[in-house]
């Protein structure tokens, strides 16, 4: 390294700088240098001035509004197989969730191979066996949006009970407001 610091020596400058948004290349005041640094946050989605729509965005209903949802019946194994206690746990969280509204009818199938899965993982023999289950649900489970970093992909996002309650509350208060004139305000001066 030579004296001003420079750990690319003999290597020209355009071959130095992989990415100008994380190698800034003027000269720092204590160090002579190219300095890295991490990029700029993303805004927030109502700041951005290209607001492109999203497909999947969606506004999920509280949990304590979702509670009471009903949940279709798993079907039945065949034989004398039953469903382990802990996949039944899983199937009524899933359809009591928030994320249960965006479902349609048609990923009741794959719920449904999804709680196969479930079955197969609780009830594995072995390690490998168990290992293989939870790698298949963790694949099958990004479609449903079961966890947070799923919903986020999805940009699928769980209202607050604050957040729905003054939501209520402004939808309230404008449908007082609508029988009244608003020009009733304003004054002469």
């Amino acid at each position: 390294m030579s004296e001003k610091g420079d750990f690319f020596q003999g290597v020209p400058l355009k071959d130095r700088i992989a990415s100008t948004t994380l190698l800034r290349t003027e000269p720092d005041r204590f160090w002579d240098g190219p300095v890295a640094y991490m990029p700029p946050l993303p805004k927030p989605p109502g700041l951005r001035q290209r607001r492109n729509r999203e497909s999947t965005r969606a506004l999920l209903p509280t949990e304590a509004e979702s509670a009471g949802a009903e949940v279709p019946a798993l079907p039945e194994l065949g034989g004398k197989a039953k469903w382990h206690a802990m996949v039944i746990r899983w199937w009524e969280s899933v359809w009591k969730s928030p994320m249960a509204n965006e479902y349609l009818m048609a990923d009741k199938e794959s719920l449904f191979m999804l709680a196969r899965l479930h079955q197969d993982f609780w009830t594995a023999k072995g390690r490998k066996d168990r290992q293989q289950a939870a790698a298949e649900i963790r694949q099958q489970g990004v479609r449903f949006g079961l966890s947070p970093i799923d919903r986020r992909r999805l940009q699928w996002e769980v209202e607050k009970g604050e957040q729905a309650a003054d939501r209520t509350e402004k939808r309230r208060t404008r449908k007082e407001v609508t029988g009244k004139d608003p020009r009733d305000v304003l004054k002469v001066v």
